[in-house]
């Protein structure tokens, strides 16, 4: 669900970081790889075995290291929190491309290796124990730990990770086409698994292959209590058999989720997870309305609460827990220090009317952020200007040296404007920037081809209006979108804003069902393979894809190879600068606005490290109960 704060969203992602449903799936696989070699022997084979891998730089922590520094490794493992899920949820099958999973299922499920969250793009083993790649990243082998176990007591094996793999492949679009260079998986050695690539110097897919959900194929394949046959290839509520460190206790369909510490956790006293999962439940509880959701926090039924609301965290903590410090607020940059993100308004370019580049401009025009942020947002907010705003990768200023030099590898291919300087939005704020903006958005759309009749805006030689329907995951946006619609019946366009639930939103949006949308792209210092996902052709027609928008174009396919492919940091972010001008130059969105800052408020019963790790916070993986201390 998105929110006035729209990197609230990403910083739930952050937060809740070992969860991973299918629709966040591309933004949690980030991250690139480079390599460190450890003291371990190499196989029979010369393959050689390491223990980590990173993108920038070395990986902080050496062979043999006992814990991650954030953490507290003598914090208190008991007590119970309560966490809110928003919408609802049906099913606890974690592959699918259908159905609404529930938050969480990252508690219950294991991959082959964990990210630490004081480094940038660096992994070091959970079921696996070590990774092996040659020079030219032709393939990868995973070595997996002997001791690896289900919650039944049978091992994680081999045969385990080869059918999450082809599963996954075969039953979500998303994943078939991440996974698209991935050419084989077999079985290489007792407890090692080898994935073939069908392409050479890709430094993302070993690390791509190291994000693999592993679910249990004996599980999947047996019967229930009931004697029924499984099927990985339908939803479900049975609480399913799971690796990780939390099982599901019980489940209200649709309305609560009960995950309950396993006290045997195969992998509790592994490095990466020392100091982790302190708590002896998580209790998640839906809602369908944010705001019962606050009324829910504030009555004390809520331990932990995100904010993504300017007025309210400005105005509306002024309740008894509040005042008498029962509750905790702070903000926090740590998620955003590694983290960059475009959301907005996202035409679909699948529209002859959203086709023309100038009416795409124009429809920027009619957004006025400086007068939302004055009036609703209480001046918190910065509006977007790139597609990886806040980051080192955000082009800007007229280009020079390298960039410029990639920018005239496809010249002819990239508007013209990508040469003569950086993006900037309109600025409104007072009626006579507004007016002025106003003005230069009709004339946009006169030279698209359209004029205005009887105050409408209209097809100059069909007479068709100029009409389209805003689609929301929720109302919480329409504060946003209903000023907009406002501002573009000045110059003739009959918009509307329409707010739907969000499984009609989800299937909407697959299908590619709508005019324009609300939605957001979360990108990491190592971008790489997603971007093809995002903004590549082969992704603008399939239903699913995180292409919203649409976008089929020749240049950008050749620029985000250069990214993909860029031997090393220099040339990945002059890369990057270069596809993020020309996604710009295009009008592929209408972006909104952010705030560098993640918003938190907590019961003063819970805990957590200080300082928190640099590019995280953790929760609730190295939080804890201070009443589990007591």
């Amino acid at each position: 669900m998105w929110s006035d704060n729209q990197e609230t969203v990403l910083t739930v992602h952050l937060l809740f970081k070992r969860k991973a449903p299918a629709a966040a799936f591309a933004a949690l696989l980030l991250t690139g790889l480079f390599t460190t070699i450890d003291s371990s022997p190499a196989n029979a084979d010369d393959k050689v075995w390491r223990h980590s891998s990173s993108l920038i730089g070395e990986p902080k922590y050496p062979p043999g290291f006992e814990r991650f520094d954030y953490v507290n490794p003598d914090a208190p493992k008991g007590g119970r929190i309560n966490v809110s899920g928003s919408g609802t949820f049906d099913t606890l099958n974690p592959i699918l491309a259908k159905g609404e999973l529930a938050e969480g299922m990252g508690l219950v499920y294991e991959r082959l290796m964990s990210s630490s969250e004081d480094e940038i793009s660096t992994e070091y083993g959970l079921i696996a124990e070590a990774v092996s790649f040659p020079d030219d990243y032709s393939y990868v082998s995973y070595r997996l730990r002997p001791e690896a176990r289900w919650h039944d007591g049978e091992p994680i094996t081999v045969e385990d990770v080869i059918w999450s793999f082809e599963k996954a492949v075969e039953l979500d679009p998303q994943r078939q086409f991440y996974y698209q260079h991935v050419t084989g998986a077999e079985k290489t050695g007792e407890n090692e698994v080898t994935f073939t690539f069908d392409e050479k110097n890709n430094r993302e897919l070993p690390q791509i292959i190291g994000q693999l959900l592993v679910l249990p194929k004996h599980w999947w394949e047996g019967t229930d209590a009931e004697g029924r046959q499984r099927s990985i290839e339908a939803t479900t509520l049975e609480p399913p058999l799971g690796s990780g460190p939390y099982r599901i206790a019980r489940v209200s369909p649709g309305s609560t989720l009960l995950f309950e510490r396993v006290d045997d956790y195969w992998a509790k006293d592994l490095p990466v997870n020392v100091g982790s999962f302190n708590f002896d439940e998580i209790n998640y509880t839906y809602f369908a309305d944010r705001n019962v959701e606050f009324e829910a926090f504030k009555a004390g039924e809520l331990d932990f609460w995100v904010e993504n609301a300017a007025k309210r965290w400005a105005n509306e903590y002024n309740f008894p827990a509040a005042r008498e410090g029962r509750i905790v607020r702070e903000e926090l940059e740590n998620p955003y220090r590694s983290q960059g993100v475009m959301v907005g308004f996202i035409p679909n370019l699948r529209r002859d009317k959203f086709k023309d580049p100038q009416v795409r401009k124009a429809l920027n025009l009619a957004f006025d952020f400086e007068d939302l942020n004055r009036t609703i947002f209480f001046n918190q907010y910065q509006r977007i200007d790139s597609f990886f705003y806040g980051t080192e990768l955000a082009g800007s200023g007229k280009p020079e040296g390298r960039v410029l030099e990639i920018l005239e590898s496809v010249r002819g291919k990239v508007p013209d404007e990508v040469f003569m300087g950086g993006y900037t939005n309109p600025v409104g704020g007072d009626p006579q920037k507004q007016r002025a903006n106003l003005r230069e958005a009709v004339k946009l759309f006169r030279q698209a081809g359209y004029e205005i009749r009887g105050g409408n805006m209209v097809n100059a030689e069909t007479g068709e209006p100029f009409t389209f329907e805003i689609l929301l995951n929720g109302p919480i946006i329409e504060r946003v979108a209903l000023p907009y619609v406002e501002n573009l019946k000045k110059i003739g366009i009959d918009a509307t804003v329409r707010s739907v639930d969000a499984a009609q939103y989800a299937n909407r949006e697959r299908s590619r069902d709508f005019d324009i949308i609300y939605n957001a792209w979360g990108q990491s210092l190592s971008p790489g393979n997603e971007q093809f996902e995002y903004w590549g052709s082969a992704a603008a027609d399939r239903d699913g894809s995180a292409n919203y928008a649409g976008i089929a174009d020749e240049g950008i396919d050749e620029l985000i190879r250069k990214v993909v492919f860029a031997p090393d940091r220099e040339e990945l972010i002059a890369a990057t600068q270069a596809l993020d001008r020309v996604l710009l130059a295009h009008q592929y969105i209408i972006p909104s606005y952010t705030s560098r800052v993640a918003r938190i408020a907590y019961s003063d019963r819970l805990a957590h490290p200080d300082p928190l790790p640099t590019y995280g916070i953790g929760f609730p993986t190295i939080w804890w109960s201070k009443d589990a201390a007591e």
